[in-house]
């Protein structure tokens, strides 16, 4: 069953039947539209009084009930805010999903008000973050993003919201699954055994006592030595 929803009641809907029950944030401009599609609505938003307290307190959530915690933040230095906490959980292996907004699509890469590429600033500390470019990708984006983070070792993962993606309108359709990787890229196949043995003969020369005194070279993709 489908429905027309607005990007942000896209995300609501995704949080929701991901069975996310609470949230951590404090609104802005940009995120605007999802916190007037959170009205009244589940998950239970606790407000706090500076970004960086919405990451802690994920982080916290999530290592307590052993479930991804969610923080969300606008565009800017709200997102920045949030860096701090998200590194305390890429350090420790706490699963946390920060929600942040952003500016307009049309208005990334110019210095528009309140722009800051979150996902470069981010990229360091978390294991996964992703722009969303338009809002038929949006909830697709939050279910890898959920999955990322609690698959293998644990870690935080950021969704970057452009506020015009929040009041596009698609069809919504529920998925209770989390989605993975491969299943948003069906046709990406794994390294035959010949590109395998070339990568562990690369490898074990790279750890060889001939590479590691062989100052100013570097290994070629067609594994010949490179002077420079």
């Amino acid at each position: 069953m489908s429905e027309l929803l607005t990007g942000a009641q896209i995300l609501r809907r995704t949080l929701v039947d991901a069975g996310v029950e609470v949230m951590f944030g404090y609104p802005g401009g940009a995120i605007m539209p999802f916190y007037d599609a959170l009205h009244g609505q589940l998950p239970r938003h606790i407000l706090v009084r500076h970004e960086q307290a919405a990451a802690h307190a994920a982080d916290g959530y999530a290592r307590a009930s052993n479930r991804v915690g969610v923080c969300v933040a606008t565009s800017g230095p709200g997102a920045t805010n949030l860096v701090t906490g998200l590194a305390t959980a890429h350090m420790d292996g706490s699963p946390v999903l920060a929600i942040t907004g952003q500016v307009g699509r049309p208005m990334l890469g110019r210095d528009a008000f309140q722009e800051t590429d979150v996902v470069g600033v981010t990229l360091p500390v978390t294991k996964h973050n992703v722009l969303v470019r338009d809002v038929e990708d949006l909830a697709d984006d939050v279910r890898e993003a959920m999955a990322i983070a609690m698959e293998g070792r644990p870690g935080p993962v950021l969704v970057d919201v452009p506020k015009d993606v929040q009041n596009q309108k698609a069809e919504y359709r529920s998925r209770t699954e989390p989605i993975r990787r491969e299943q948003r890229d069906p046709g990406r196949e794994p390294p035959d055994d010949a590109t395998l043995r070339e990568v562990a003969r690369l490898i074990a020369w790279v750890c060889s006592p001939d590479a590691a005194y062989m100052t100013g070279q570097s290994i070629n993709l067609d594994g010949g030595v490179v002077m420079w």
